[in-house]
């Protein structure tokens, strides 16, 4: 019995100290975040691959404009046939053949190809900087949303520190016959109601960690400590700064796409061009033939060869030229997407500016509000224990202040959305 408890008790102590030794602990500013997850996250992994994958592309479309070589050998066995020529029979002898032939075929096609998959890869390339911003986004308004709900706790442990001691005072002169016990019962569902805020937010506080976690591409174990601070990383200084700051639609990773795609499309229609092109094509062929036997044979084959050849297309029903047309049409409906896009986009930012503009405006406004309301409460506090207000005075301004805290975590999320929505579209830190 004492072995099995020892056996347990070693277990339980190599068991816990891989998982203490699992269980790191990341410490990240809001910037150390974003890099972190640009290193980790698997999104971003996979618009790295893609790159790759393009450039992969573009080489096959060279390398088949590049010599082919390619080489054979072949055996030949009559099984001791004989080949009789006026009277004379001759030796069909076994053989071999090695051949060796150098080709190489060049259209108008593969080059424009070559265009296209550079295009691919400068598209690639494009793409894999808006993940990163889309990342980067992502991780930092997870982070900001953390830093708010902490906030929200702070406040919330603060007034309940109040109403606690409220509640005490309360409950001590109900016992004295110094007050009536349904003004400590008011007290104390003040003081539940507080509780089950703080515990619903710490909830939400964990779902917002667990989502960071995913973002950032970490291990399971890793436990993350935030260093950054929402006084520091709210910054109305530089929010007005940035209204201030001109739109350069080119900066937009979604219209750089768009740019990038009309000149795939333009391509497009180079190539459907190069169908009346001819095909040129040239090849090098070596043969050897050896008889394997007593008697040598002949071949009348010779060793050397090398030929051309050139196709030109003369006439298809109309087919290539309804390839053309059809490829025309597809530039023009670019173009118009370009259009429509870049008034969006216009549009879109004078919304942004508005919001940001809106947003700032009332998160001012509830900092007051916060304020006033945290004064007011005290104040109540205070007249509360002289007897000057009623248990329902600090019902009320209890209500009063959980309402502007929440009014206050509410415009700081709305605000700090606001900044990055217009920071995204803008590209500012380009």
């Amino acid at each position: 019995m004492n072995r099995k408890i020892i056996l347990i008790g070693l277990i339980s102590l190599v068991v816990s100290g891989h998982i203490a030794k699992a269980q790191e602990t990341l410490k990240l500013s809001v910037q150390e975040a974003e890099q972190y997850a640009l290193e980790h996250n698997r999104t971003m992994q996979n618009a790295s691959l893609d790159i790759k994958q393009a450039k992969a592309a573009r080489w096959q479309t060279l390398s088949s404009m590049l010599p082919q070589v390619s080489a054979g050998f072949s055996y030949q066995n009559h099984c001791g046939y004989e080949l009789n020529m006026m009277g004379v029979n001759i030796p069909m002898n076994p053989s071999g053949t090695f051949n060796t032939t150098v080709s190489m075929a060049l259209t108008g096609a593969q080059v424009v190809g070559t265009m296209l998959a550079n295009l691919s890869i400068e598209m690639a390339d494009i793409t894999k900087q808006q993940t990163e911003q889309s990342i980067s986004k992502s991780v930092r308004s997870v982070y900001l949303s953390i830093l708010v709900m902490e906030k929200t706790v702070s406040l919330l442990d603060s007034s309940l520190v109040n109403l606690e001691n409220l509640e005490r005072t309360t409950i001590n002169a109900v016992k004295a016959g110094a007050a009536e016990q349904v003004d400590a019962d008011q007290i104390s569902i003040q003081v539940n109601s507080m509780k089950n805020n703080i515990n619903s937010t710490a909830r939400s506080l964990e779902m917002l960690y667990n989502t960071l976690q995913l973002q950032l591409g970490a291990d399971i174990n890793t436990k993350i400590e935030l260093t950054g601070s929402l006084d520091n990383i709210l910054n109305t200084d530089g929010i007005k700064s940035l209204l201030l700051e001109n739109f350069d639609i080119n900066n937009n990773y979604d219209y750089q796409l768009l740019k990038k795609s009309e000149e795939l499309t333009k391509r497009q229609v180079t190539m459907s061009w190069m169908d009346f092109l001819p095909t040129i094509s040239v090849y090098y062929q070596y043969s050897k033939l050896t008889y394997f036997g007593k008697d040598a044979g002949f071949s009348m084959t010779p060793p050397n060869m090398i030929g051309a050849s050139i196709n030109l297309p003369i006439f298809s029903s109309g087919t290539r030229a309804a390839k053309v047309k059809e490829a025309k049409i597809n530039l023009q409906k670019m173009q118009n997407t370009i259009k429509s896009t870049e008034d969006a986009l216009y549009v879109q930012e004078r919304q942004l500016r508005y919001n940001l503009v809106s947003a700032l405006e009332n998160y001012e406004n509830q900092t007051d509000n916060i304020d006033v309301s945290q004064r007011v409460f005290n104040n109540i506090l205070t007249k509360y224990k002289y007897g000057m207000s009623s248990s329902l005075d600090v019902t009320n301004a209890s209500n009063n202040l959980i309402t502007a805290q929440s009014n206050y975590v509410q415009s700081v999320m709305t605000l700090l959305n606001a900044q990055i929505e217009l920071e995204t579209l803008m590209n500012n830190n380009k």
